[in-house]
C-alpha cells in the first residue's frame, strides 16, 4: 500500500508539473478566455455534445487536481452554455472534480497524518461525527477557505464520501448558479455601454452580497438544528441571566446592566468567586506580608540594623482576611442590586435553552451566560484522600504556620506561595515534574525563579515525579522519584497547585447537548458561543487563560455579543493577553516569548537589557533581572516581551498598550521617561535595539562630512 501510495504522489506531481511546465495554466487567464470566446462558442455550435463533455472532463481534471482556473471556467461555463445547461453541467463536474481530491487525499495522507498526531484527529473526528454534514455545508456556502483547501482537509477527516459528495452538490450550487449567471452575463456584453445593463449589475451585486446572504441561511440552518428539541417560550422574563458571580459574572452583569438591559445574576456561594475569596485577593495579601518579612531579614545590606523578623502568623492571616473584607463591597449583593441587577442567591441548573432553575423556581431569559469559574484539581495519588491537603480554596482557614510544607507543582501559585512560606518561616520543598518552572515560560525565566527562591531556602526539585502520601508513626511524607530514583519528603502540609478544572457539573448542559474540550472547559466558537446559539460562557469556564483580567476581557465580548450579537458581534482576541507571576521579583509577559516563537515556527529577533544596567534598580537594590523583547526581523514591531525584574507587572502594560495599537521599539524611544524609574528600562531596551539596528552607511557619511567640516582630508 504504501509502494501504490508513493506511485500516485508522483503521477500527481506529474501531472501538475506538466500542467504549469507546458503552459496549460496561461490558457486559464481572462484574457485568453476573452480572446478565444467566439471560437469556443463557434466549435459549441457545430458539435455542443462534443464541446460540453470535453469542457465537463477538463473542469473535472482541474478541480481533481486542485489546479488554479475553475473559477474563470465557471464564468466560460456560463458564456458557452447559459444559465440552465452551465448550471447543470459546472455542478456536477465541480461535485465530482471536489470527491476526486477528497478521495485522493485521503488515500494519500489521512493514515500518516492520523498516525502522527493521533490526540489531535481524534478530537477532530468527534467533531466531524457530530456535526460533520453540517459543517461542511457551511464551509461550502460560506467559503472560509478556498474550496480545493476544503477537499483536502476533509479528505483527511473521517467523514463519509456519500456526505462529502450530497452536502458539496447542494451547498455550492448557489455560489456555482451566480457566478455561472455572471458568466452569461458577460457573454452577452456588445459594448463598453453594456456594463451598466441592469442584469450585469445585478449580477456582480449578488457576488458581492452572495456571502452575507450565505451566512445568514448557515446560522439560521445551525439554529434550527440546535433548537429542534426544545420549545421557546412566548416571553421571558430577563433579557440576560448569569450564571457565577465571579470575576467574569460580575463584568458581564455590569455591562448589561448599564446598557439598560434586564439582568439576573445568579450565585450559589460567595460574590467576588475565587478572585476575592480565594485567589488574587488574599494571595497577594499573603505576598505582601512575606515581603515584608523578607524586608526585614534583608535590610542590612541598605546598611539598617534589625533583628529577625518575629511572625504571628495568625495575625499575618489577619491582614488577609482584612483585605478580603475591604474589597467584599465592590462585589457585594447590595452594589448589584443598586446597579439594577436582581441577585439570587442558590443553585442554578439549565432546564432548557431559555430556562434556569433557581432553587424552586424556573426564570426564563433570551441569553444566558455560564461563569461558573474553576477549582483546584487534586491529583489521584494513592494515600492523599487521608492527607492534610491544602489548595487555594482552603489555605485561608490555616491558623498555625506550616513547619514542613510540601507543594505540589512549580506553575505561577505553586512559586509564588512556596516563595511567601519560606519567607514567613516554613521549610519549604517544590516539587515539579517538568524539567523547570514556570513551563510556559522560557528556559532561562524558570532558571532565574529557580535561583531565587533556591537562595530564599526553599529545595526546588524540578523533573521530579510523585508517588504516593504515605502515613506512619512519624507523620505524613510524600514519596517523589527524580532520575529513577525514589525518596520521601517529610510534611506537616502538602499544598497542591497542578491545575484548575472548570465547574461544569450540575448546570444541565449534558442533557443540552453543550459539549467541553478535552481540557474539560466548554466548547465555544470565536465569540465564546456554545453550540445553542443564546448560551455563551466566559472566565476559567472558558479557557483557555485561567486570569482575572482574562475573565473581564471575556465577559465583555459575552456580554455584548449576546445582547447585541444579531447586529453586530466580537471575536475574542488574545493576541496581547498579559500575565504576570507575583514571584519577587516578578515575572511579566505579554505576546510571545522564545519558547512560542520556534513552536509557532515565527522568526524574531530577541532584544535584552539587563537590570543591573538600570540607575535605579541599582539604587534599590533590586538589579536581578531583565528584559526581553522579540520583534520581527529587522523592524522594531514587537511580538512580544518578557519582563523579569522588580514590579515588573506595573510596568508591562506599556509593551501591551504598543503592542495593541502596533507601536514599535522606535515609538518608546521616543517617548519620554520619568528618571529615575524601573519603568525607564523599557525606553532602555528600545535604545539596545536601536543600536544593533542603527544606519551603517548613513554613519559612515556623516564621518566624512564631520572630518571636511573640521578641515581634515
Amino acid at each position: 500500500m504504501t509502494r501504490q501510495r508513493i506511485l500516485m504522489a508522483a503521477l500527481l506531481i506529474l501531472a501538475i508539473g506538466a500542467f504549469f511546465l507546458t503552459g496549460a495554466h496561461q490558457w486559464f487567464t481572462l484574457d485568453t478566455l476573452k480572446a478565444y470566446q467566439s471560437d469556443f462558442q463557434a466549435a459549441f455550435s457545430q458539435s455542443p455534445w462534443q464541446v460540453a463533455g470535453i469542457f465537463f472532463a477538463v473542469y473535472v481534471v482541474m478541480t481533481a487536481l486542485s489546479l488554479p482556473g475553475a473559477t474563470l471556467l465557471t464564468l466560460l461555463g456560463g458564456t458557452l452554455f447559459g444559465l440552465g445547461w452551465g448550471l447543470l453541467i459546472i455542478s456536477f463536474a465541480s461535485t465530482l472534480g471536489a470527491t476526486l481530491a477528497f478521495l485522493l487525499s485521503r488515500f494519500l495522507f489521512r493514515q500518516a497524518i492520523e498516525k502522527r498526531f493521533p490526540r489531535q484527529f481524534e478530537s477532530v473526528n468527534r467533531g466531524v461525527e457530530r456535526d460533520g454534514a453540517l459543517y461542511l455545508f457551511t464551509l461550502r456556502l460560506v467559503p472560509v477557505f478556498p474550496f480545493f483547501m476544503i477537499n483536502l482537509v476533509m479528505g483527511l477527516t473521517r467523514i463519509k464520501t456519500v456526505t462529502f459528495y450530497w452536502v458539496s452538490q447542494v451547498a455550492m450550487l448557489p455560489g456555482t448558479a451566480i457566478y455561472v449567471n455572471a458568466g452569461g452575463q458577460l457573454g452577452e456584453l456588445e459594448s463598453l455601454g453594456g456594463i451598466i445593463s441592469p442584469m450585469l449589475l445585478a449580477s456582480f451585486a449578488l457576488l458581492a452580497i452572495f456571502p452575507w446572504i450565505a451566512r445568514r441561511i448557515v446560522l439560521l440552518v445551525q439554529k434550527r438544528k440546535a433548537y429542534k428539541e426544545f420549545n421557546r417560550p412566548a416571553h421571558f422574563d430577563y433579557d440576560i441571566v448569569v450564571i457565577g458571580g465571579g470575576s467574569a459574572g460580575l463584568v458581564t452583569s455590569y455591562i448589561a446592566s448599564a446598557v439598560n438591559a434586564r439582568v439576573a445574576l445568579v450565585e450559589k456561594h460567595k460574590m467576588g468567586g475565587d478572585c476575592l475569596n480565594t485567589g488574587c485577593v488574599p494571595s497577594k495579601a499573603l505576598i505582601r506580608a512575606a515581603r515584608a518579612a523578607h524586608e526585614i531579614r534583608t535590610a542590612p545590606r541598605f546598611g539598617v540594623t534589625s533583628s529577625e523578623p518575629q511572625i504571628d502568623f495568625a495575625k499575618v492571616m489577619g491582614h488577609v482576611h482584612q483585605a478580603i473584607r475591604d474589597i467584599e463591597p465592590h462585589d457585594s449583593v447590595e452594589r448589584y442590586t443598586d446597579l439594577g441587577v436582581e441577585v439570587y442567591q442558590d443553585h442554578a441548573t439549565l432546564t432548557s435553552p431559555w430556562e434556569v432553575q433557581i432553587g424552586a423556581q424556573t426564570i426564563t431569559a433570551r441569553h444566558i451566560v455560564l461563569a461558573t469559574g474553576a477549582r483546584p484539581k487534586v491529583p489521584p495519588l494513592p494515600g492523599i484522600e487521608h492527607a492534610p491537603v491544602l489548595t487555594s480554596e482552603n489555605l485561608w482557614s490555616l491558623t498555625e504556620l506550616p513547619k514542613r510544607l510540601v507543594v505540589l507543582g512549580g506553575g505561577a501559585i505553586g512559586c509564588e506561595l512556596s516563595q511567601s512560606f519560606a519567607r514567613l518561616g516554613s521549610q519549604v520543598t517544590l516539587v515539579e515534574g517538568m524539567h523547570q518552572l514556570l513551563g510556559r515560560e522560557d528556559q532561562e525565566v524558570g532558571e532565574a525563579v529557580e535561583n531565587t527562591l533556591t537562595d530564599e531556602g526553599v529545595t526546588v526539585m524540578t523533573d521530579t515525579k510523585a508517588l504516593e502520601v504515605l502515613n506512619d508513626t512519624s507523620g505524613y511524607q510524600l514519596a517523589v522519584e527524580h532520575q529513577g530514583e525514589r525518596s520521601i519528603l517529610a510534611f506537616d502540609y502538602l499544598l497542591v497547585s497542578v491545575g484548575r478544572q472548570a465547574n461544569i457539573e450540575g448546570l444541565g448542559l449534558e442533557a443540552l447537548g453543550v459539549s467541553t474540550t478535552p481540557t474539560g472547559t466548554l466548547e465555544l466558537n470565536e465569540r465564546l458561543q456554545t453550540r445553542l446559539p443564546n448560551i455563551w460562557a466566559c472566565g476559567d469556564l472558558a479557557g483557555p487563560y485561567q486570569l482575572t483580567h482574562a475573565a473581564a476581557h471575556q465577559a465583555w465580548h459575552a456580554a455584548v455579543n449576546a445582547l447585541f450579537g444579531e447586529l453586530k458581534s466580537f471575536a475574542v482576541d488574545y493576541r496581547f493577553m498579559p500575565a504576570v507571576t507575583y514571584v519577587q521579583p516578578e515575572v511579566a509577559r505579554v505576546g510571545l516569548n522564545e519558547k512560542e516563537a520556534r513552536e509557532k515556527n515565527i522568526a524574531f529577533e530577541v532584544t535584552r537589557y539587563a537590570m543591573a544596567d538600570s540607575d535605579r534598580a541599582i539604587a534599590e537594590g533590586a538589579t536581578q533581572g531583565f528584559i526581553k523583547v522579540l520583534t520581527v526581523p529587522g523592524r522594531d514591531r514587537i511580538l512580544g516581551a518578557t519582563i523579569v525584574a522588580e514590579n515588573a507587572g506595573e510596568w508591562l502594560g506599556e509593551f501591551t498598550l504598543a503592542m495593541k495599537h502596533g507601536l514599535g521599539l522606535n515609538k518608546l524611544l521616543g517617548t519620554i521617561h520619568p528618571y529615575p524609574t524601573l519603568g525607564e528600562a523599557a525606553k532602555a531596551t528600545a535604545g539596545v535595539w536601536k543600536n544593533a539596528h542603527k544606519p551603517e552607511r548613513v554613519l559612515n557619511l556623516l564621518k566624512r562630512y564631520f572630518n571636511w567640516r573640521r578641515g581634515e582630508s
